[in-house]
């Protein structure tokens, strides 16, 4: 399923798309319908939806029959579409301007969460820097969700996700996670779990990177996954402070999982977590184990 809903306090009309966007809406009269949904598969359409058609003509019919209130459509095809059931938007479709309407039908969900990321060169280290990171965050009082094709939960729930998620899934997952109450998502960023610009409009927060990695930098990523930032963004390692406080950990005395802490304390500092703080928790985790 690749959707996304309105958030409770948004609403979004087709006139509204045309003015934002430059769309044209055909026809003109229908600029007042209300959408309350994104869905770009036919299996995710439902009462509401405007339908990301794409050029799948053939299946504006049954987008209508499921209740979808619109249909966008690129505009090479404005003066051969046939006429449908439902109204018709075309216009210049990429992924910035779905990720952007997405955003902004979901209500903005990241604005409400500190976005995590962990990129590198193994999808299994990437995971185990994850599944730390989840655990830190967790260990100092932060209701966590995560994002990973080996495993996502928000919370303690499980998400049953389709991988690699899509700019819809992505938005929609988010939306899910702040709704739940989440005050910190972890994304994998790796091929895998996302697909090529699925971050459209995600302002992440902290980017980390997995420390067997090369050939990585934060503008060669942003390229990719189309991920933006509201500060001057860069690759979170791990460092000899952060190495000296994993030692400290429950797990220090594994090599290897003492490095995945070491990356996990050097990204919660990036956020401005401070290293009383870490210690702190580090200590009642000793005390508990």
């Amino acid at each position: 399923m690749s959707a996304v809903s309105e958030a409770i306090s948004q609403r979004m009309t087709l006139g509204m798309l045309a003015e934002k966007y430059g769309f044209d809406i055909v026809p003109q009269f229908a600029s007042n319908v209300t959408i309350t949904s994104l869905s770009d598969s036919l299996d995710s359409v439902g009462p509401g939806s405007l339908f990301v058609c794409g050029g799948r003509i053939a299946e504006l019919s049954h987008a209508a029959q499921a209740g979808a209130y619109a249909a966008l459509l690129p505009r090479s095809l404005q003066h051969q579409c046939p006429q449908a059931d439902i109204p018709l938007v075309f216009g210049e479709l990429n992924d910035h301007v779905l990720g952007d309407m997405a955003v902004t039908l979901a209500g903005s969900p990241t604005n409400a969460m500190a976005v995590f990321a962990v990129a590198g060169d193994d999808d299994d280290e990437i995971s185990a820097d994850v599944t730390q990171l989840a655990d830190f965050l967790h260990m100092l009082g932060n209701p966590v969700a995560v994002i990973d094709a080996q495993g996502s939960t928000s919370m303690t729930r499980t998400l049953n996700l389709t991988y690699p998620l899509g700019v819809l899934d992505m938005q929609r997952t988010l939306a899910v996670c702040a709704e739940d109450g989440v005050a910190a998502v972890i994304i994998a960023l790796n091929p895998s779990t996302v697909r090529n610009h699925a971050l459209e409009s995600v302002n992440v927060d902290v980017l980390g990177i997995e420390h067997n990695t090369s050939n990585q930098d934060v503008s060669a990523l942003k390229t990719q996954y189309s991920f933006i930032s509201d500060r001057d963004l860069t690759l979170t390692g791990t460092t000899q402070e952060s190495d000296d406080l994993a030692l400290e950990s429950p797990v220090g005395y594994d090599r290897i999982r003492a490095g995945h802490m070491s990356l996990a304390i050097s990204m919660v500092l990036a956020a401005g977590v401070r290293k009383n703080n870490v210690r702190s928790a580090l200590r009642v985790a000793n005390n508990l184990n």
